[in-house]
């Protein structure tokens, strides 16, 4: 396999000037190829966006991995995106202790207030909205992903708030980790 691999727009994919050096100071820090896989991926969602099934085969190249075996890693972990997601990507917990407290509530208020189910991007790119399996937060939950910040011990209207604070351009803050 090459160095560069053709995306689906037609366009080759290959790790840009400052992905190339991130990835190469990567491989360096880890004993096998095997091992910068979860990085690599890491690296090429941050210069894309997104991890399509070309990029997937550009990492399986540059790692002498079968494609198969990255594929499968990447569908594994809720944290590589398949597609675009919205500005705000929302992940709600759906796992035993955030049901518990009311994950499938919460999960009814996200659909109402941005009008999109699990899976789905808004038609003006905003929100993304997706139930994950466990964010390990079980001893905060329920609890929500928004982009990199944690949101837990969720309520209705904390849920309200978050929605409201990402339409209007506000910054998320993690709160300070504690019972509820």
């Amino acid at each position: 396999m090459t160095d560069t691999t053709k995306t689906s727009k037609g366009k080759a994919f290959a790790f840009d000037e400052k992905t190339e050096k991130a990835f190469q100071d990567t491989l360096k820090k880890y004993p096998t190829k095997m091992a910068v896989l979860l990085p690599a991926l890491w690296l090429a969602q941050e210069q894309n966006g997104h991890v399509t099934t070309e990029i997937m085969e550009y990492i399986a190249g540059r790692l002498d991995l079968s494609p198969v075996h990255v594929y499968s890693i990447a569908q594994f972990y809720t944290m590589y995106h398949k597609r675009p997601p919205g500005r705000h990507h929302l992940q709600l917990c759906r796992t035993l202790s955030c049901t518990l407290r009311g994950c499938e509530n919460l999960r009814e208020l996200i659909e109402k207030h941005i009008g999109i189910g699990p899976g789905e991007v808004t038609e003006d790119g905003l929100f993304s909205f997706e139930e994950v399996e466990c964010l390990g937060s079980c001893g905060t939950a329920p609890v929500m992903r928004v982009n990199d910040v944690y949101c837990e011990n969720l309520t209705r209207e904390k849920v309200e708030q978050i929605i409201g604070k990402c339409r209007s351009g506000e910054k998320l803050e993690e709160e300070p980790m504690g019972p509820n």
